[in-house]
């Protein structure tokens, strides 16, 4: 306030929130959103982030355990990036686009197993 005016909305400046920012955003809310579905042994999710205009473009890279209904995985990471970008940062986020690296399946993963005869 100046002489007891309020600064008007375009005067105040702006904030601008880091492309990094929003990416550790959209990766903690895939892994909020996979809690207790993923393995120790699993990659923990990954988000590359492209911020135009307030709105966020969002790519998460995750892993799976398999067998999965891979859609209820995917819509279900999906809206919680939304929900939380929207919510912390502020922007609205058009686009998610989920990138399934690698399924884990028990009959394939022999990781810590002894041969059996």
């Amino acid at each position: 306030m100046e002489d007891g005016r309020a600064v008007e909305p375009a005067e105040r400046g702006a904030t601008r929130i880091a492309d990094r920012v929003v990416a550790k955003i959209a990766s903690r809310a895939a892994r909020e959103a996979l809690s207790g579905t993923a393995a120790e042994h699993h990659e923990p999710p990954h988000a590359l982030v492209v911020v135009h205009d307030g709105s966020a473009r969002v790519r998460v890279h995750l892993e799976l355990d398999y067998p999965v209904d891979i859609g209820e995985r995917c819509r279900a990471v999906r809206g919680r990036v939304v929900e939380r970008v929207r919510g912390l940062a502020g922007m609205e986020v058009p686009e998610v686009v989920i990138t399934v690296e690698r399924l884990h399946s028990p009959h394939t993963d022999h990781a810590g197993r002894e041969r059996v005869r």
